[in-house]
């Protein structure tokens, strides 16, 4: 055992060696987050949660800029990190989520919006965020998603005229043979 993880238990494995999930576990920045979040969004409709080590924040997909926003210029938050936008196509919906950190408080969250793989529209955060402009082209080429009010939605990562979204389920992949 190395001295790094010299008291820390390990990871429980599931069949064919495979981590198991780790339960939630939020340390003390996370757990007083999770009691100021109520206070600042107000009447905001939103579930609150944790995921691993994150506080999780889901919204509906119109309140994402001004979650984003309070997020980044509320004193109690200054979530002035945007470490990256995901998407997670789970077929009977596709999840969109922004991975936020805070420099100053040294906390972290996770805000996520569901959107109808048929017609994923969320408005963009390239105003809260000029770093989400890359993170937004990339969901909507991969997987589809429409950013509202986007600037520049041109391809980041397929050419011009590709036909279909490679991150979704539904992506036809080729049989291919290594060779």
């Amino acid at each position: 055992m190395t001295q790094q993880n010299k008291g820390r238990p390990r990871p429980a494995r599931a069949r064919g060696g495979a981590a198991a999930l780790a339960p939630a576990r939020l340390d003390s920045l996370g757990e007083a987050l999770t009691g100021t979040l109520p206070s600042i969004y107000g009447d905001f409709p939103m579930e609150i949660g944790a995921a691993v080590d994150e506080v999780t924040v889901t919204i509906a997909a119109e309140l994402v800029p001004e979650a984003c926003r309070i997020a980044k210029e509320h004193r109690d938050l200054e979530f002035d990190y945007l470490r990256c936008i995901s998407a997670v196509d789970y077929v009977e919906r596709i999840e969109v989520n922004y991975h936020l950190f805070s420099l100053q408080k040294r906390h972290k969250m996770v805000i996520k919006t569901n959107v109808s793989p048929d017609d994923p529209r969320v408005p963009t955060v390239v105003n809260v965020w000029r770093g989400a402009d890359w993170f937004e082209r990339e969901a909507h080429d991969l997987y589809g998603v429409v950013f509202q009010d986007h600037p520049n939605l041109s391809p980041l990562l397929l050419y011009d005229g590709f036909e279909g979204h490679p991150g979704l389920k539904s992506f036809p992949y080729h049989e291919y043979e290594e060779w």
